[in-house]
Order: C-alpha cells, then structure tokens, then sequence
C-alpha cells in the first residue's frame, strides 16, 4: 500500500470512530478523491426546551389570532374568519367580491406553526384550495392558492385587513 493510500485509511478510522461516539450529532461525510476526506457538523436540537417558547411561537399556535378580515394585496380577494371552534373548524367566507362560502375551512395548530386550509365549491371555483401558514412576525397568511379548473398553483399571501 502507498503511503497516501494509508493516511486515507487511516483518516476513515478516525472518523468511524468518531462517528460511534458522536450519538447526538448529525455528521454528514463526503469523500472526496482518493487522498482527503472533508467531514461537516451540524448540531443536534436539545431533547426538550430549558425555558418557554417565545411569545410569538405561541402566539402562532393560538387559533384565535386568525380572527378578522384577511386580503390578498394582488387582486383585493379577502377572507373573513368569524370565528374557530374547539376543534379547529373555521366559520369563514370568501370574497371575489361575492361572497363565496367555503366548502372546508380549517385550522392546524403544528407545533409552534400555525397552518390553515380553505377549499371552495361553488362559484367556479370547484376544488380550489388555499393552504396558509400564519407568520406572526408579519402578521400574515402565506402559502400556496391552487386554481382547480386550470390546474395552476400560486404563492399568495393575506394581510390583516385595518378597518
């Protein structure tokens, strides 16, 4: 064996080792050509949080934050959410400027994100749907609109509507 060839294994033995002490550390290995090996680190999350979640972690999974009109800047199409039930139904209607009833509105609390799904029956609108992430730091409703009858997908956004 060649000198470069046993430094290379070498090496992979120390990393191998290393690996088998490493429990809590994502290592990610790439071999590059034939003599040097680059390894990469990133951190593991700790198994459970030292102190609370920040206030708008919270805040985001607080159903009752998506209360009041919602507008979508690109076209003034606007959602309106009443109010949320126990289990995360929203009493919601669309505007296009009719008003157009949802034929599903719902709320996901998903850890510290907050998801909402909107899907429309009538109006021509058959099978749309909307599916919306609540970002507290901007106070908004981002996601994808997906246009059923041409099959199209959109990034969109809502912002609170100030009366």
């Amino acid at each position: 064996m060649n000198r470069g060839r046993r430094v290379t294994m070498r090496t992979g033995a120390v990393i191998a080792a290393w690996i088998g002490r490493a429990a809590c550390t994502s290592l990610f290995v790439v071999l590059l050509p034939a003599t040097s090996v680059s390894v990469a680190l990133a951190q593991g999350a700790p198994a459970a949080p030292a102190t609370p979640p920040p206030a708008a972690a919270t805040q985001r999974s607080d159903t009752g934050v998506l209360k009041g009109a919602w507008v979508r800047p690109d076209g003034g199409y606007v959602i309106e959410i009443k109010g949320v039930d126990a289990n995360g139904r929203l009493d919601a209607m669309y505007f296009n400027p009719t008003p157009l009833p949802f034929a599903k509105a719902q709320a996901l609390p998903e850890g510290t994100a907050l998801r909402v799904f909107f899907e429309l029956q009538a109006g021509g609108y058959a099978g749309s749907t909307y599916e919306l992430v609540y970002d507290a730091a901007s106070d908004r409703l981002k996601g994808v609109y997906y246009q059923a009858v041409v099959k199209q997908r959109f990034d969109v956004y809502f912002v609170r509507k100030r009366s």
